[in-house]
């Protein structure tokens, strides 16, 4: 889910970014910059799952056995309990969708902006777009 909202803000900035600098292929751009979110969402994803699944795998020995198509919850049990459970758990939760982020802003600033690689280039335009969401729920009759 904070994947799914993080992916649509970054697109509607990239869309931003790319017509407000005049790019051309603007909608080839926000196409490549979904892809590249989501190829990051799939494999970190799938990698975390990996990681979570060998550490349980380790505590429950020959006992635990994960059937493929089980859908079970995986509840904080076993090592994921006390701060270092509730670290790994937000880490592995909210790690895939900021690489995802980071990697659209690299996409955006050096092959859509063809800007140098600063922290204030990678980064810009975020803020104004929040802001505008933010003015168009308080006056949506403003056209």
């Amino acid at each position: 889910m904070i994947g799914g909202i993080l992916g649509i803000l970054v697109l509607v900035w990239v869309y931003q970014t790319a017509t407000k600098a005049n790019v051309n292929n603007v909608v080839v751009w926000v196409m490549v910059c979904a892809v590249v979110y989501m190829a990051s969402q799939f494999l970190l994803i799938g990698g975390s799952n990996y990681i979570i699944e060998s550490m349980r795998a380790s505590e429950g020995g020959e006992a635990y056995e994960r059937d493929v198509l089980s859908i079970g919850d995986r509840k904080n049990v076993g090592g994921f309990q006390g701060s270092k459970g509730t670290f790994s758990s937000v880490f592995f939760e909210l790690f895939p969708p900021l690489a995802g982020f980071l990697l659209v802003a690299f996409v955006r600033t050096k092959f859509v902006l063809k800007e140098s690689l600063t922290k204030s280039n990678l980064f810009s335009g975020f803020g104004d777009m929040l802001k505008s969401i933010k003015e168009s729920f308080k006056n949506p009759d403003n056209k």
